[in-house]
């Protein structure tokens, strides 16, 4: 690693011992840095800047402040080294310590500006175009809704991973997951319009368009 990140000087120190597997998990890692590895700390910091750089980006307009606050995430975990418990997965650990800087982030950013809502990023294969539809109607959900989405399918965790994340129930991550999707469809697949409706909510193919009851 450069010497311009957080890391600081280049070069290995005393205990830091044998260059850690990449196969090891990020709890083995978390408790050999916990020991004093350097290279275990580098070894996470080299899978996780990336994710935590895209999920503060994700959530606010300046690439500038993503960078710092994923920056700010790791300094946090080299001062709280010894408050890590193994018992908790290292990407909750850390997605954790990010959910509450972006939520001093956004109380700070209060009195100047709105916190964005059309935060998402587009698909790598989709079009700028589709990109833009994509985070229009993510900025339509209601932001509980909205963060357990993109909890779940940009930072790829858990539901029991969201549910100790955000402090909630699993089965309420589950609903309000099948809210913001349904809600998401909705928005990117609008209903046909009332024209085309018969009296009886059905269009003039005969088909239904009441939305069907799904989970609870």
């Amino acid at each position: 690693m450069g010497s311009g990140d957080i890391t600081g000087q280049e070069g290995t120190g005393a205990g830091e011992g044998d260059a850690p597997d990449r196969m090891s998990s990020d709890e083995s890692l978390m408790l050999e840095f916990q020991r004093g590895s350097r290279l275990a700390f580098e070894e996470l910091y080299s899978r996780y800047s990336g994710p935590l750089y895209g999920f503060f980006r994700r959530r606010l307009d300046s690439p500038q402040r993503a960078e710092e606050l994923a920056q700010e995430t790791f300094l946090i975990v080299i001062r709280s080294t010894s408050r890590y418990e193994p018992r908790a997965l290292v990407r909750t650990y850390l997605y954790g310590i990010a959910l509450k800087l972006l939520a001093a982030e956004w109380r700070s950013q209060r009195n100047q500006t709105p916190v964005p809502e059309n935060v998402a990023e587009p698909s790598s294969t989709g079009t700028p175009e589709t990109g833009l539809w994509v985070r229009e109607a993510m900025a339509k959900l209601d932001s509980p809704e909205r963060e357990i989405l993109m909890l779940r399918e940009y930072e790829q965790l858990g539901y029991a991973e969201i549910a100790d994340l955000l402090r909630i129930p699993v089965n309420t991550v589950r609903s309000r997951l099948f809210r913001a999707r349904m809600a998401l469809k909705n928005h990117l697949d609008p209903k046909p319009s009332l024209q085309s409706q018969s009296p009886d909510g059905k269009t003039a193919a005969g088909t239904s368009v009441m939305p069907a009851e799904g989970e609870a």
